[in-house]
């Protein structure tokens, strides 16, 4: 839930990137944070593990503009990828006001993500969520790999993309489709604090 200081003029909203470990999540936020002017970002948390990259959170409070007079500001996290931190991704995720599913596109690492998937699905209720309420994008990552080991943009819709949102092709470590992404899931966040006029 998006946090309103009527007192900065300021809007806090806040976004989750969730998915399987190794998948891309911190590669999108390291991206991000390498690319965004300094003064328009925060400082970035980073806590790595020996089993995971992320044990805990990226923290990434990027400014997008205002909306009605406030200005907006946009909070990035990820999730631990691995299965052992449910706790850790449950709590991550609570208040969450929108989220970017980062898939694998290696075929051999298809049964993770719908495994991640559902995980998602149910630490969202868990919260009393539905995710068919929640804004969510997908993001395919490790597109660059040989068309032998992965699966298309189109296959992985297929398969995982079961209410047909927004879905974007990547590769977080040269960049293509980052920046999509993070626009994609802002303007759906927007859009719904837009509707719901909480600053009005």
């Amino acid at each position: 839930m998006s946090l309103v200081n009527f007192t900065a003029r300021e809007i806090t909203c806040k976004i989750v990137y969730y998915g399987p470990g190794r998948s891309g999540k911190t590669s999108n936020l390291q991206y991000i944070y390498s690319r965004v002017p300094e003064g328009r970002r925060g400082r970035m948390v980073s806590l790595a593990t020996k089993g995971d990259r992320t044990l805990f959170f990226d923290f990434l409070p990027l400014e997008l503009g205002t909306i009605s007079g406030f200005a907006t500001r946009f909070q990035l996290y990820t999730v631990p990828g691995q299965v052992y931190y449910n706790a850790t991704r449950k709590l991550v995720l609570q208040g969450a006001d929108g989220v970017v599913f980062v898939a694998d596109s290696q075929a051999r690492r298809f049964d993770d993500n719908l495994e991640s998937l559902q995980n998602l699905q149910e630490n969202l209720l868990g919260h009393g969520v539905d995710i068919r309420d929640l804004p969510i994008v997908y993001q395919y990552n490790k597109q660059d790999l040989p068309s032998d080991l992965i699966l298309s943009p189109g296959e992985l819709d297929d398969a995982l993309n079961f209410r047909g949102v927004k879905s974007y092709g990547a590769d977080c470590l040269s960049g293509n489709g980052v920046f999509e992404t993070l626009r994609g899931i802002s303007e759906l966040v927007l859009k719904r604090l837009a509707a719901g006029s909480p600053v009005a």
